[in-house]
């Protein structure tokens, strides 16, 4: 079975919007040191300005960088060393890249720089930690260490640029805050009342998700995601949106504010699941809905590790506004869980005729992407990447394009009364929150 194409590229590949042409290039990386100081080497084709902050709960050093090609040998960064367990690298938005390093304990930045190619060595990113005590590591949460450009061998010297700015990485340079772009529709004609479908490929970015071989999950939803807008777009009958259409990290409450910014009328979140080593085995795909107790372990199991995606990419989790607990916010909240509990069941019959399912296919747990009060969501794990089968599928054209159709149908079912009464009121979305008797 050869590899599955979506329009970002063949799975298992860095789409190209993570490689364009002019991007620097990082063709290695490597750890060296023990368990009170490590220092990080990553060679570049030119240097680079950055900077490095750490993050607590879990302990960890983030390295924002401009849009980097991580050319990096496979498994690069799965295995640890000295205060480092595990570091990931990645797309955070576009134009900027991240780095984030999985820490044993508390430490702090002793150094970080870039050398200038010297002595037949290239251009490198260093950054130096060291073991610290708790209160050091949190006296210095936060708190930037910026880009300091020097010739190897030499004293540390700002560049020209740099010292211009008074010793901070100029803004033009520096990864800007994490924005979305999301498609609007045309100016000039009638409004488009098609209902709005957002697609959301879990994962991207520095956030791979499950690990399946040499194909990460990240790849593979992204390119079911792709599918399935494309074949919902040929019905014309709804207006797509994709939260990503490249290998970009995304916070989960951006996800969530995207369905919400668009009035969207049906949230579709695509996962791969992975069983832990030990585990036994699973195969099939599993819908799953929003619900405050899981329906089983492996549910709760499941919504833990997709709601760390946040800590994963290294976003600060303490500047997420807290939930509106009102009357009529509960009263949405729990007609939208019956809107999606509707359409899981319908989702769940269409899959079920070309699709291997789960023993179990539908469930519920607290997942934060499916949060929104007023959008109707469900969680998709088409499968899992542990299991040989299921994962001959994922990367199959011809099983992706059957399981895009089984998805389409039931959102068309869902959606009907929506699409008949395109420009009128919404028949399948709920409603204003409104007082009941």
């Amino acid at each position: 079975m050869g590899p599955a194409y979506g329009q970002s590229g063949p799975i298992g590949q860095v789409p190209p919007a993570a490689v364009g042409p002019g991007f620097p290039i990082a063709s290695d990386a490597r750890l060296a040191g023990d368990s009170r100081q490590t220092r990080f080497v990553l060679d570049l084709d030119k240097t680079v300005p950055f900077r490095a902050f750490l993050l607590n709960e879990p302990y960890r050093v983030v390295v924002d960088l401009p849009q980097v090609s991580f050319h990096l040998p496979t498994g690069a960064g799965t295995s640890g060393r000295g205060l480092v367990k595990a570091f990931r690298y990645g797309l955070v938005m576009p134009g900027g890249s991240r780095i984030v390093f999985d820490l044993t304990g508390p430490a702090r930045i002793a150094n970080s720089t870039v050398l200038d190619a010297a002595n037949g060595q290239p251009p490198r990113l260093v950054i130096e930690l060291e073991e610290v005590d708790e209160a050091t590591f949190a006296r210095s949460v936060g708190i930037d260490s910026r880009l300091q450009s020097r010739p190897a061998e030499s004293a540390p010297a700002i560049t020209p640029a740099v010292a211009a700015q008074g010793g901070v990485v100029p803004p033009a340079v520096r990864p800007p805050p994490t924005t979305v772009a999301v498609s609007t529709p045309p100016t000039g004609g009638p409004p488009d009342t098609r209902p709005v479908i957002v697609i959301d490929p879990g994962h991207g970015g520095v956030d791979y998700g499950t690990q399946g071989g040499e194909v990460p999950e990240k790849n593979i939803v992204l390119a079911f995601g792709q599918s399935l807008r494309d074949r919902l777009e040929r019905s014309g009958k709804y207006r797509v949106i994709m939260t990503r259409d490249d290998d970009t990290f995304i916070p989960l409450g951006d996800r969530v504010r995207i369905a919400q910014k668009q009035s969207a009328a049906l949230f579709v979140s695509i996962h791969a699941d992975a069983l832990p080593k030990g585990e036994g085995s699973a195969q099939g795909a599993t819908i799953y809905t929003l619900a405050d107790k899981a329906s089983d372990v492996e549910a709760e199991r499941l919504a833990e590790a997709e709601n760390r995606a946040d800590q994963i990419g290294g976003v600060n989790l303490t500047e997420e506004p807290a939930d509106v607990a009102d009357i009529l916010f509960d009263l949405a909240r729990r007609e939208t869980r019956t809107f999606s509990n509707r359409f899981a069941r319908l989702l769940m019959n269409d899959m079920k005729t070309s699709v291997h399912m789960h023993k179990r296919p539908l469930k519920s747990a607290g997942f934060r992407v499916l949060k929104a009060p007023d959008v109707p969501s469900v969680l998709v794990e088409l499968g899992y990447v542990s299991n040989k089968g299921d994962m001959g599928n994922l990367v199959s054209d011809a099983w992706r394009s059957r399981t895009a159709d089984a998805m389409a149908r039931a959102i068309d079912a869902f959606l009907a009364k929506r699409v008949a009464n395109a420009g009128g009121e919404r028949a399948d979305k709920p409603a204003a929150p409104r007082a009941k008797p």
